[in-house]
């Protein structure tokens, strides 16, 4: 009788024990795959992504991305097309007739954003680098003995390619480090850098803000000088970003893996230009697909910021947008929460890490 008992007591705590106990699930049950696989499973069947670029360098993103099949093997078929101008990209990203662009800060980009147009600035696409300014104030080489510090530049005549844009505001922040405004020189709106060159060749300006290659060219023929390190005045710039439409962040399958094909193409390029790895095939890939196709180019330019974690620089924005709200040329309240959206980029480091 007492074993009959004893079985019964050892019978009941072990039921209570099992109760107790998490649920394991059996040994042959498939485990639920990791976001990362199911995002780097190629769409099929294949997706076109059309983004609107001018194949500048700073499109190393999509450019290196695609000569190299990063986006291919993730599904993604990708259609460069050139806009004209910056508002005929805005007009079709609006539109859904395009699903991404390669763009710079301006009043059209912000005032659509006001219309609720759900445009997004989600990665970046170019930066001026501490003491290699890819972008930057520029004087007429027979000026540098007579303009030498900010304040040199009062009356100047100074040209632009545009204003109320990343040009004006570039310039403008230069101006105010020696206490000025774009209203204390003589503002010229040159519509094509190469033009800027010219006129500084000419005599006609005594300066511009100037892009790479432009830069490079203009100081091999001693035309202009590069003056100061845009570090010095416009620290937090966020010259050049990428953008997503419409057409796009309604499908994210296809948003997010192209974040991870250009994420990875970023990074091939700051491993070229920063680490010098594989730095030739890297300059092949962009003298074969973008607009400098001067191998030459490459090593005597300023190589253009591109952040390998993709994150665009948000005090830059702001900054942006104060300026624009200050000048009242954005019609409303527009907040940096409302122009930037970091999901894309959040999630492809999820698969690929940050950047060592």
């Amino acid at each position: 009788m007492k074993i009959k008992v004893w079985l019964v007591l050892v019978a009941l705590v072990t039921v209570l024990v099992a109760g107790c106990s998490p649920a394991q699930p059996p040994a042959t049950q498939e485990q639920e795959p990791p976001v990362e696989a199911d995002v780097l499973t190629p769409l099929s069947p294949e997706v076109t992504v059309t983004v609107g670029a001018k194949e500048v360098v700073s499109d190393a993103g999509l450019l290196i991305g695609m000569a190299k099949g990063y986006y291919k093997e993730l599904g993604l078929n990708i259609e460069s097309i050139n806009f004209n101008t910056g508002q005929e990209m805005i007009n079709a990203l609006a539109a859904g007739q395009l699903d991404a662009g390669c763009t710079v800060s301006a009043t059209s980009l912000f005032n659509a954003m006001l219309r609720d147009i759900p445009i997004k600035i989600v990665a970046d696409k170019g930066v001026n680098v501490p003491g290699q300014g890819y972008y930057r104030l520029c004087i007429r080489k027979d000026l540098v003995d007579e303009i030498k510090d900010y304040e040199d530049l009062r009356g100047r005549k100074l040209a632009v390619v545009g204003t109320a844009s990343l040009d004006e505001i570039a310039l403008d922040r230069c101006l105010n480090a020696g206490g000025m405004t774009t209203a204390d020189v003589q503002l010229e709106v040159i519509r094509a850098f190469p033009d800027i060159v010219a006129a500084l060749a000419n005599g006609s300006i005594d300066g511009g803000m100037i892009i790479e290659p432009f830069v490079a060219q203009g100081m091999a023929k001693d035309i202009l000088d590069p003056w100061k390190d845009p570090a010095e005045y416009d620290p937090h710039a966020q010259t050049a970003f990428l953008v997503y439409g419409p057409s796009l962040r309604d499908r994210p399958e296809v948003a997010d893996r192209f974040m991870i094909a250009y994420i990875k193409a970023l990074r091939d390029y700051n491993d070229a230009f920063f680490k010098d790895k594989k730095k030739d095939e890297i300059i092949s890939v962009l003298v074969e697909t973008s607009v400098v196709k001067e191998e030459a180019l490459y090593e005597q330019m300023f190589p253009v910021g591109l952040n390998p974690d993709g994150y665009v620089r948000a005090k830059g924005v702001d900054l942006d947008l104060e300026w624009y709200k200050q000048r009242e040329l954005i019609k409303g309240d527009l907040k940096l929460e409302e122009v930037l959206d970091n999901q894309y980029v959040d999630r492809a480091l999820e698969v690929l890490g940050k950047y060592e």
